[in-house]
């Protein structure tokens, strides 16, 4: 869902340590504490729900046509289609299963069946990805104590990931991140800091309530656009672009969201890479950054590297004049809870102030 898209499309367009190295990404290779980086989409419609037109089948292979490592299709949930045209139906949604089946026999693109969960309580919409069953009627609906009801429901599903879509900040979207608990926290993985507007600021609301999420960036397109109508995308670092790979980086949290195609981010903190949890809170932490745009243009320049932690504060921060940007910094905190990434580029993609990705924290441990 965001029936704001076409207003925002617009100026856009005008504007853990892991594993060894695995296979090479042609666009990216190498993103450093032996992960590659894979570049998609986590968040997009077909006619199966309220897009344009085009089925799955049609999305996976522009997406594929197009480069993509990665992309998933959400079509709306609601009601068991309570809403004709505007909801999966359970054939439609084995169609899609049988879509993603199809295309993951490539081993150059990784199709994921998805699907956005709708007003749940009119409090948001969670993407969940990695479930092969729709869930049941009594999680869906417009009352409002379905939001931990859900959360609880995805947390018993084997390797499910859930994405709080499209948040806004100071208002009732999700109750403020409230109902966490620690199973919930491992079923609720993603939030997109960008779909058509900066929602960084409830990004940090809810890793301040606790959650622990990686940010993305995804189109949200209606349109049969997909990955091609903005440069948008969310970054998964993973040894190999295989679907279980793939899922296990967003279980993970192990990714970054950026307005840029291709923008390359690596970021660690003593040692382990974005998306971890350190074993044990220290005193004195050493970040190491390294952020480079192949395509070496003027409006590409890496123009602020920030660091920022709990309350959005930022807590170290370097200026850069180059497209290639590499940091090594020392960190004091005895109450940091996390620190993530924050880039800005010369570019002002959507007409904003620069800012232009987010990593997932490395938390702590307190």
């Amino acid at each position: 869902m965001n029936y704001r898209l076409a207003i925002s499309t617009v100026a856009l367009l005008a504007a853990s340590i892991g594993t060894p190295l695995g296979e090479a990404n042609a666009a990216a290779q190498g993103g450093g504490l032996g992960f590659n980086l894979y570049f998609g989409d986590l968040h997009s419609h077909t006619s199966y729900s309220d897009a344009w037109e085009g089925t799955p089948w049609d999305a996976y292979q522009a997406a594929k046509d197009a480069g993509a490592d990665f992309m998933a299709t959400t079509d709306h949930v609601a009601f068991w289609n309570a809403y004709t045209g505007l909801a999966l139906d359970p054939e439609e949604w084995a169609d899609t299963l049988a879509a993603a089946d199809y295309y993951n026999r490539s081993k150059k693109f990784v199709a994921m069946p998805a699907y956005e969960t709708w007003m749940l309580g009119h409090l948001g919409e969670v993407n969940v990805f990695n479930v092969r069953d729709l869930p049941p009627k009594e999680q869906l609906g417009y009352r409002f104590d379905r939001l931990p009801d859900f959360y609880d429901w995805l947390a018993e599903q084997p390797g499910g990931i859930g994405q709080f879509n499209h948040p806004y900040y100071m208002t009732d979207d999700y109750e403020n991140y409230s109902h966490y608990s620690e199973s919930r926290d491992r079923a609720m993985n993603l939030i997109e800091v960008w779909n058509t507007e900066f929602t960084e600021d409830s990004y940090v609301m809810a890793l301040d309530a606790g959650w622990h999420l990686m940010p993305t960036a995804n189109s949200d397109t209606h349109s049969p656009d997909w990955i091609t109508g903005l440069p948008v995308r969310t970054v998964l670092l993973a040894g190999k672009r295989t679907p279980a790979e793939l899922y296990g980086a967003m279980r993970a949290r192990r990714g970054y969201a950026t307005l840029d195609q291709n923008l390359r981010v690596e970021y660690s903190l003593n040692g382990a890479v974005m998306g971890s949890i350190l074993a044990s809170p220290m005193g004195v932490y050493t970040a190491e950054i390294h952020i480079e745009d192949p395509d070496d243009s003027p409006e590409d320049t890496i123009t602020l590297v920030e660091i920022v932690s709990d309350h959005g504060e930022v807590v170290a921060s370097m200026a850069g004049d180059d497209t290639v940007f590499d940091w090594s910094v020392t960190l004091e905190s005895g109450t940091a809870r996390y620190y993530y990434v924050r880039v800005s580029t010369a570019s002002g993609l959507a007409g904003g102030d620069g800012v232009t990705a987010w990593t997932a924290p490395v938390w702590t441990g307190r």
